[in-house]
């Protein structure tokens, strides 16, 4: 694990963003996408898919329309959209680490939600196909909020529902809007990045940025004990 710098408190809640941080589902979502742009003969890039990670489902729309036109678009999404039901209802695989973490806040009675721009309905059958959902206390999910990340609504609820001041919240995420999301909230995140690195301008941002859940549950342990 490389060094990092300690975390200034001992957090009074966690909030943790679910795709690409607790499950491994970014991945198993892109070769979604590329089996169906295959399927559809339509010549797209990697970036294009890369790109709507961290987005609500308006956002990845309005990404898709531009790069594909409205018609083409939303054919594509549909399709790749039911490839990947599929494969949820199946249970997606877990990031390393994400039970051991969640142990060691539950020891400690530390309060826990999951805080993810996915629509309710799916999010809900991730979490408990996942056998995650008896972890946390409370659930915001995409609509829950009329500003979704990177706006700090969905972590400003989360941390209402959970009865502890912004202040005194840590953050677990993946992607860049997740963490402008959070530090706009007035809490601390630890990025854990998935399939897109932090580019210069969100290491910028001066949050933690560690390798795994493994290092994340160090930086924790080290200061709950302390």
């Amino acid at each position: 694990m490389t060094a990092h710098a300690p975390l200034p408190f001992a957090p009074r809640a966690v909030c943790f963003d679910m795709d690409g941080l607790m499950l491994d589902s970014e991945r198993v979502l892109l070769e979604c996408w590329r089996e169906t742009a295959h399927a559809h003969g339509a010549a797209v890039d990697d970036a294009l898919w890369l790109a709507m990670v961290g987005l609500h489902e308006a956002a990845c729309r309005t990404l898709l329309h531009e790069a594909l036109g409205a018609a083409a678009g939303d054919a594509l999404r549909a399709d790749a959209e039911a490839r990947y039901a599929r494969r949820v209802a199946s249970g997606l695989p877990l990031k390393p680490g994400v039970f051991a973490l969640l142990d060691l806040l539950a020891a400690r009675g530390i309060p826990r939600a999951v805080v993810t721009s996915t629509r309710r309905e799916r999010a809900l059958v991730k979490l408990q196909t996942a056998a995650l959902l008896p972890h946390f206390s409370a659930v915001v999910a995409g609509g829950d909020v009329a500003s979704p990340k990177p706006a700090p609504d969905p972590y400003l609820l989360a941390a209402e529902r959970l009865g502890v001041a912004a202040g005194h919240c840590l953050v677990l995420e993946d992607s860049a809007p997740g963490v402008r999301a959070a530090l706009a909230a007035g809490m601390t995140p630890i990025q854990v990045p998935d399939l897109v690195p932090p580019d210069a301008t969100t290491r910028a941002l001066g949050h933690r940025v560690v390798d795994s859940l493994h290092d994340a549950h160090a930086l924790l342990l080290a200061v709950l004990e302390a």
